[in-house]
């Protein structure tokens, strides 16, 4: 069995044409088709049934679609913990987060990164906690910021570490009160019959907010919903009204921040990676990075109000 050979048989399960596989393989065609059977030969049985515009796979290729992918994906770990070997001068790291961390935490860590290995290449995928769990276990990502805890099922098969506990707060073109001077708190309570500015579905900050909402005991109206995170604000500036944003978020809004009375709203934040790919030496690095960033901004006092370092 030739690592070529897996290349050629992964193509045609996810076309499911011969001839487009080889098209996207940059081979002739019928090169391919014999590199096929032969893998077949050697496996002892059919991976494809063929019939005349229909390629499907076999019970038997249905069983190696999955470990072909994992050999191709280790063979490529291999070949950039090669190129990674002299400090760090080239390599790839693929990091996912929240989009609210990727407007505060992300660019800040990103930017002492690039600095130090600025031939690592870069990769930065935005989602949804549960998205970025699934794309960890499926090995689309080497770490990725989660908010803990999630209800994704691959949690189990990842390592994570919890870094900070951030607290959620209200953000508003004006104080709530109507004038410029900010109120020092505010319950969850008060923002029954209030219309809120509302993150899209899949936003971790909109699901703790409705669940906050209905814990007092109210469904939330909304002002306008279904925004990203810089409409968002930009719908508060507006004067559209309130959001339930992260703390980290709030203090480079310029908007007026109003944190939540005790026991108030908050969210853990944690980095996670796989268990059973071993970190590449740019991944490690990157978490290295950040860990330091967040201790510095620690002893520095940098860290917004109501942001708890849990290392």
């Amino acid at each position: 069995m030739q690592l070529q050979q897996l290349r050629y048989f992964l193509a045609v399960a996810e076309t499911r044409h011969f001839t487009r596989a080889a098209e996207a393989a940059h081979v002739a065609q019928p090169s391919l088709s014999q590199q096929i059977r032969s893998l077949e030969r050697e496996l002892g049985a059919e991976l494809f049934h063929r019939t005349r515009g229909n390629i499907a796979l076999t019970d038997a290729g249905d069983a190696l679609l999955p470990l072909a992918r994992r050999i191709l994906a280790d063979t490529e770990s291999a070949r950039l913990a090669v190129q990674e070997t002299v400090q760090l001068r080239r390599g790839r790291v693929r990091l996912g987060a929240p989009p609210s961390l990727c407007t505060s935490l992300v660019p800040d860590v990103l930017r002492v990164f690039r600095d130090r290995y600025p031939g690592v290449a870069l990769g930065v995928r935005e989602g949804g906690s549960r998205d970025l769990v699934r794309w960890l276990a499926a090995g689309e990502l080497d770490l990725a910021l989660i908010i803990t805890p999630t209800s994704g099922e691959a949690e189990p098969a990842l390592a994570v570490t919890e870094l900070l506990h951030e607290e959620l707060v209200l953000v508003s073109a004006e104080g709530l009160g109507g004038g410029r001077r900010p109120r020092r708190t505010v319950r969850v309570a008060e923002l029954d019959g209030r219309p809120l500015v509302m993150f899209r579905e899949g936003y971790d900050v909109r699901e703790a907010a409705l669940a906050a909402c209905r814990a007092a005991g109210f469904e939330p109206e909304f002002a306008v919903e279904g925004g990203e995170m810089d409409a968002v604000l930009g719908f508060v500036r507006a004067g559209l009204g309130p959001a339930v944003v992260p703390g980290m978020v709030a203090a480079r809004s310029g908007l007026s921040v109003t944190p939540f009375a005790g026991p108030g709203l908050g969210r853990t934040i944690a980095v996670a990676h796989g268990h059973e790919v071993p970190l590449t030496r740019a991944a490690e690095a990157l978490r290295d990075t950040l860990l330091a960033h967040l201790r510095d901004a620690e002893r520095d006092g940098e860290l917004p109000p109501g942001t708890r370092l849990l290392l």
